[in-house]
């Protein structure tokens, strides 16, 4: 193991040492940074205690039992963060694309590829997991709840999908419009969350998975492009960005917590609210003011090694961080409760953090190391290209399919509707998306 990660340490620095001087290492920076943020963040807020009583462990989560840690959400809610440079990467992508004449559909595949083959891989470990736990009578309801949260991750990736398919739509309105098209799409976020609470339109709150996150996606744009202005105009970004979140929160109708509202009857992320993107402001600008110093850190080759490493498996670890989070419950239980004795929030529990996130830590690594090849394998060259409506169909459907496996989960039963109906969606989206090969043709 230690020969093997030697070598996958030298292999990155290679690549590291390659890196031309015209790449923005900020970008790959941020886009590992927001990861870590959100895996951390879950981590410290998903535990559990030991109930004697029953024997059971209780899945405990921090911002129930601890009030103030919503505070928190305001630095790890990262998404936002993570948008903004998929918007950069995007235009880069599509720069290139068209230097190459090639069309949407070829773009395109290649895209899906890399966004949904390692995803594929997560669903049916638990497709087959839940299958094997009905099997040995657990209870459909623990079966979901565990389903449920390992596949928290995946609903970010089905929103992401749909932005990347309109990508070079919000491209072209860029190119044409400028910084207009990213007011309106913010504007648009804004007038959805009037309709939503002024007008009881509860239903229009779901269109803004859409304008919050082409809002942040735009802004991406706007970094590529050198658009946004020197150091003390991204610290009155950042101060316009925080002033416009406290105003929502404090004097409009908005919960506090960023991840998820405890106890609240309004969420800022389900469906998302306007407050992401003023939180995303507050954080691009803090961000973009620190980002000389960084990018002169960066050049050292140790340090961009290590960031050529964590993305090289960041889909990875992403996606598969709450499946080893449950691991660690499940040995808990098995155990006797060892290690989960403690109740959450008391001094004796915050001293035992950093070994519950070393510990995972320890647990995922191997695991990324073992799996995120599957995310570096690139579209085969002579691989069929998909007509450009069967990409789109194919996200389209995987991208539900991935939806209802984040909300409902698998119950375990071979012959539920739901469960099938939904692994359906996503593996026959995969398909038409020309994740595996086409049916042969008859005669």
């Amino acid at each position: 193991m230690e020969n093997n990660t030697m070598s996958i340490w030298s292999q990155a620095s290679q690549l590291a040492a390659q890196t031309p001087e015209n790449r923005n290492r900020y970008v790959d920076f941020l886009r590992a940074l927001s990861i870590m943020f959100v895996i951390s963040g879950h981590w410290l807020i998903t535990t559990g205690h030991y109930l004697p009583a029953s024997g059971d462990i209780q899945p405990i989560l921090a911002l129930e039992v601890m009030p103030w840690t919503q505070w928190l959400t305001w630095g790890f809610q990262v998404m936002p963060i993570f948008f903004i440079v998929g918007g950069y990467s995007n235009a880069i992508s599509l720069e290139s694309a068209q230097r190459k004449q090639l069309s949407y559909a070829q773009w395109l595949a290649t895209r899906l590829h890399r966004l949904l083959t390692p995803l594929l891989l997560l669903v049916l470990f638990w497709v087959l997991l839940s299958f094997g736990l009905g099997m040995s009578s657990a209870k459909p309801e623990t079966i979901r709840f565990l389903s449920r949260a390992a596949l928290v991750p995946t609903w970010f990736l089905a929103i992401y999908t749909m932005i990347v398919l309109l990508a070079p739509a919000a491209h072209r309105l860029w190119r044409r419009w400028g910084m207009p098209s990213l007011f309106g799409f913010i504007a648009l976020a804004a007038l959805t969350d009037i309709a939503f609470f002024v007008l009881d339109w509860r239903w229009a709150g779901w269109t803004n998975y859409f304008w919050v996150w082409l809002a942040m996606h735009h802004l991406g744009f706007a970094w590529r492009d050198g658009r946004l202005g020197g150091t003390l105009a991204m610290l009155g970004l950042a101060a316009l960005g925080l002033a416009a979140l406290v105003a929502l929160i404090f004097i409009g109708p908005y919960p506090l917590a960023m991840a998820g509202s405890p106890g609240e009857a309004v969420s800022n992320t389900l469906p998302p609210k306007v407050t992401l993107v003023a939180l995303g402001l507050f954080q691009f600008g803090l961000l973009m003011a620190i980002e000389k110093p960084l990018q002169r850190w960066l050049s050292r080759l140790r340090v961009w090694t290590a960031c050529v490493l964590v993305n090289s498996m960041i889909m990875t670890i992403y996606l598969w961080h709450m499946t080893v989070l449950l691991v660690v419950l499940a040995a808990g239980w098995f155990l006797d409760g060892f290690g989960f004795h403690t109740a959450p929030g008391g001094a004796d529990w915050w001293a035992t953090r950093p070994v519950w996130l070393a510990l995972l830590t320890v647990l995922l690594v191997p695991l990324a190391l073992l799996l995120s090849p599957l995310e570096r394998v690139s579209r085969p060259a002579d691989a069929p290209l998909p007509a450009a409506w069967r990409l789109v169909g194919g996200a389209i459907l995987a991208g539900a399919g991935i939806t209802l496996a984040t909300l409902l989960g698998f119950d375990g039963a071979v012959a539920s509707l739901k469960t099938t109906g939904t692994i359906a969606l996503i593996l026959g989206g995969g398909w038409l998306a020309g994740l595996a090969p086409p049916l042969p043709k008859r005669g």
